[in-house]
């Protein structure tokens, strides 16, 4: 073993993860460690799995079979490492096992395989934003771990635990830690972003708290005014729809954050959101949706549907092909219902069957697809500001305001002007053509 280890790294799932993904390889940088990207050479290997569905599950279980199969000393962690049992019948070899966000048990057992070494300030420096997995003009910041909510169909809570909210004054830190280190967006993760800071409310009467010397709420809207003031873009990510909600269209309207909302609603049977456990008043969403394009007519919404939950009827799915007609969400997911070990929904009655569940999707997805186009159509002719993500010999690449990283759309620019264009910069496009999913357009 090498005076400084190396110790190779893989990360699955969720953004969520990729959060705690960098926050374990800046506690390996701090240590002193090598972070390398191969399993050879590597005198350990840490996998960081996802197990919220079945195919996660799947994903997760090849890597470590990779990972041991190439090096042999792998160090397992993250939501399916809330489920040891299942790893060990599978991968018995694995040195340690660890839940979600165990930040400490992880360098404990990287430790323990692999000495920390001694520290030297000269080839240990560590950013002060840490290290990062995502390019760096953008970064995904969590504010909560956990959930509250006991949704049929997910097993989150049991890995990840009930709501955990940050303080408020952590987060604040760590963006603007963030923006000084050149970061252009910062997009905010949780379970349940909306519900931010409730816990926290319940355990104290204490409800104000100070940041840079000034009192500030321990709230969502006060967190979102005080990021929206560093002067980048920032975009909220998996918002419950809890009425509190609608407070936060003004601060779209007035620019302080993206008018972007990613609101996942599952549905809309009241049937089927009952026996989700989710929200059911699709006709007050509607209504909400209406009066939040009235605050911010420039509102990108986004959404993510199940079809062929337990119980789901013809009719049921057909009032999910109306609700979307009527609501004209501009960017919307869909997933077939997966069973998952440990999850309610996996057990109810009326499971239906996988061609009709094939079926509604590519019905789901159709529809969608033509509501998604006709919004971006409208867009054509407009003059929208666009963050640059690559430039190669074929042009350039960039994202608007109504584009997240990774899951929409993108706009391909052609540099008409010969502009002097750089990735992380925000610039000014003319859209000229768009599709289903993309844009197009000119400097």
């Amino acid at each position: 073993m090498s005076l400084y280890p190396n110790i190779g790294f893989v990360s699955l799932g969720c953004p969520k993860n990729l959060v705690d993904s960098e926050r374990i390889l800046t506690e390996l940088r701090s240590d002193g460690y090598n972070i390398i990207p191969s399993y050879e050479g590597a005198d350990l290997v840490i996998v960081n799995t996802c197990g919220f569905i079945d195919s996660a599950v799947q994903e997760s279980l090849e890597s470590i079979g990779e990972a041991l199969k190439a090096n042999g000393k792998v160090i397992v962690t993250g939501c399916l490492g809330a489920k040891e049992n299942q790893i060990r019948e599978v991968h018995p070899k694995v040195l340690e096992i660890t839940g979600p966000h165990s930040y400490e048990a992880v360098m404990k057992h990287v430790h323990k395989y692999a000495p920390k070494p001694k520290y030297n300030p000269y080839t240990s420096l560590v950013p002060k934003q840490g290290v990062k997995l995502t390019p760096k003009h953008y970064a995904y910041l969590k504010i909560s771990e956990g959930c509250d909510h006991r949704c049929t169909f997910c097993i989150i809570p049991s890995m990840r635990g009930d709501l955990n909210s940050r303080s408020i004054v952590q987060i604040l830190d760590e963006a603007k830690r963030l923006v000084d280190a050149g970061v252009k967006e910062i997009l905010i993760v949780s379970q349940d972003t909306s519900a931010y800071a409730l816990d926290k409310k319940k355990e104290s009467a204490t409800k104000t708290v100070f940041w840079n010397g000034m009192p500030i709420k321990n709230d969502l809207i006060t967190l979102c005014e005080k990021l929206g003031a560093l002067g980048v873009w920032v975009r909220l990510h998996y918002v419950y729809p809890y009425p509190h909600v609608d407070n936060l269209i003004p601060l779209m309207a007035d620019g302080k954050i993206l008018p972007y909302l990613d609101i996942p609603l599952q549905h809309a049977s009241p049937k089927i959101l009952k026996a989700m456990k989710r929200p059911g008043s699709i006709d007050r969403t509607l209504e909400r949706i209406k009066k939040w394009r009235e605050i911010c007519p420039e509102l990108t919404l986004r959404s993510t549907f199940i079809v062929g939950f337990p119980s789901e009827t013809e009719e049921d799915f057909q009032l999910l092909l109306d609700f979307l007609q009527d609501a004209q969400l501009d960017r919307v997911g869909c997933f077939k219902f997966s069973p998952v070990k440990g999850a309610v929904a996996t057990d109810m009655a009326d499971q239906v069957p996988e061609e009709i569940k094939e079926d509604r999707f590519h019905r789901f997805m159709q529809l969608q697809q033509k509501i998604s186009a006709n919004r971006l159509q409208q867009k054509i002719g407009k003059t929208l500001p666009v963050i640059i993500d690559e430039i190669n010999d074929e042009g350039i690449i960039g994202r608007t305001m109504a584009d997240a990283p990774e899951i929409d759309g993108v706009v391909y620019i052609d540099n008409l002007s010969k502009s002097a264009v750089k990735i992380g910069q925000i610039i000014n496009v003319i859209i000229t053509n768009a599709d289903e999913y993309d844009l197009w357009g000119t400097i």
